[in-house]
């Protein structure tokens, strides 16, 4: 609550005959005791009430040994690559790469998606390239349903492969 002190004349002056006198000074004081209440009372109120976002995950299913090789139909492989200067190249199996821009992308996975439900996405993306590429890569497959997805860098024969693609 705010009260009022109510002073003497203020000290120090000296009265003077037939002039006015000075205003006595009302020092106000608040006291802050209920403020603080109210602050914790809607901070404990805003902790209790508010949705805690659940942890999203991401789960990777790993071999159980190193030396394991998983073998799938050269069919249902689907490779996409990405260099360094973001340049996206598909290919189904082990035939040449063909070019790919990041537009074209959704409407491609959607259709290799149901050509093939089957599809294993290989991404391969180089140890250059910003990991936003990768997120994004990841993303549209996701969009598209294609959840079977591996992660392999690029190697020296994949970037002799990217350079003989076709448009």
């Amino acid at each position: 609550m705010a009260g009022g002190d109510v002073g003497g004349d203020g000290g120090g002056h000296k009265k003077r005959k037939g002039k006015r006198k000075p205003k006595k000074r009302l020092n106000i004081r608040i006291d802050m005791t209920p403020l603080v209440d109210v602050a914790f009372l809607l901070l404990t109120f805003f902790m209790l009430t508010t949705v805690f976002r659940k942890p999203q995950t991401l789960e990777i299913n790993l071999p159980p040994d190193k030396d394991v090789e998983v073998k799938m139909a050269e069919s249902n492989l689907l490779t996409i690559r990405c260099d360094e200067q973001h340049n996206l190249y598909w290919s189904i199996g082990f035939d040449l790469p063909h070019k790919l821009s990041f537009e074209q992308l959704p409407k491609f996975l959607k259709e290799k998606r149901q050509e093939n439900p089957k599809f294993v996405v290989l991404l391969k993306i180089d140890r250059k390239a910003k990991y936003h590429v990768m997120i994004d890569l990841v993303d549209e497959c996701v969009q598209a349903n294609l959840n079977s997805r591996a992660f392999a860098p690029i190697t020296d024969i994949d970037k002799k492969e990217m350079s003989k693609a076709t448009i």
